[in-house]
């Protein structure tokens, strides 16, 4: 664990989570800091498969969080750059109509890292 990742407390992975973003980090230490219980990218969503049944598109959510069986995508793209997520995000409400899914965009973390003290980093 690098010195800029804490000792999370309410982290339920069975592996050390390796977020592919700083803004994951600071969801990650946020959701910690309230005592929300979080998994870091527990599972993957196929949601397209070729002829042949190999997976051609599938869908990653960036936290699960297990007390309220919800799973949380960060964004923080611009907002031209955010319509092909969105479009990853309805293929898997539409295949997968009883996992719930939440999609989080800059505004949102900027809202919720302001109540609570934190610093959303540039994307």
């Amino acid at each position: 664990m690098s010195p800029d990742q804490p000792a999370f407390q309410v982290y339920r992975g069975s592996e050390p989570p390796h977020f592919a973003h700083q803004v994951e980090l600071v969801y990650a230490r946020l959701l910690d800091h309230q005592g929300v219980a979080w998994e870091y990218e527990p599972r993957t969503f196929v949601l397209e498969r070729d002829e042949e049944g190999q997976v051609t598109e599938a869908m990653t959510p960036d936290f699960y969080l297990p007390d309220e069986n919800v799973y949380v995508e960060i964004t923080v793209m611009r907002q031209k750059l955010v319509t092909k997520k969105n479009q990853k995000l309805r293929k898997l409400r539409a295949r997968y109509p009883d996992v719930q899914v939440r999609m989080l965009y800059r505004r949102d973390l900027e809202r919720l890292g302001g109540e609570h003290g934190f610093t959303i980093p540039a994307a």
